[in-house]
C-alpha cells in the first residue's frame, strides 16, 4: 500500500431515521457487535452505537457503508483525531 492510500482521509457521515434506521458512510472496521451494541472504527475515531434489537443490515468496508436496523438510544465518539490534536496545542499554548 502506497503512503498516500494510508493517509487518505474518508468522508464519513450518519443518517438517523426515526431513531430506528442508521445509516453511515466513513466506516474502516466494525470492531463488535451484538443486539445492543455495536462497535465501528472511522478515520476520525471510534463510534459506539447503542440500543436494543440492533441489527447490521449492510455492511461494505470497501465503500465504508453500513446500514443498521433497531431502537437506537446512543452515539458515542471515541478517540477522536481532534481531540487529540487540540491536547497537544493546548500544551503548546501553556
Amino acid at each position: 500500500m502506497t503512503e498516500a492510500a494510508k493517509t487518505t482521509v474518508h468522508n464519513h457521515a450518519l443518517i438517523l431515521d426515526n431513531r430506528q434506521n442508521l445509516t453511515m458512510t466513513g466506516v474502516t472496521d466494525v470492531a463488535g457487535f451484538d443486539e445492543q451494541t455495536i462497535n465501528v472504527s472511522t478515520d476520525f475515531g471510534g463510534l459506539v452505537i447503542k440500543g436494543t434489537k440492533l441489527h447490521i443490515n449492510k455492511l461494505s468496508l470497501e465503500t465504508g457503508e453500513v446500514s443498521v436496523d433497531g431502537n437506537i438510544t446512543s452515539l458515542q465518539y471515541l478517540n477522536s483525531g481532534a481531540t487529540k490534536q487540540k491536547g497537544f496545542v493546548s500544551k503548546l499554548l501553556k
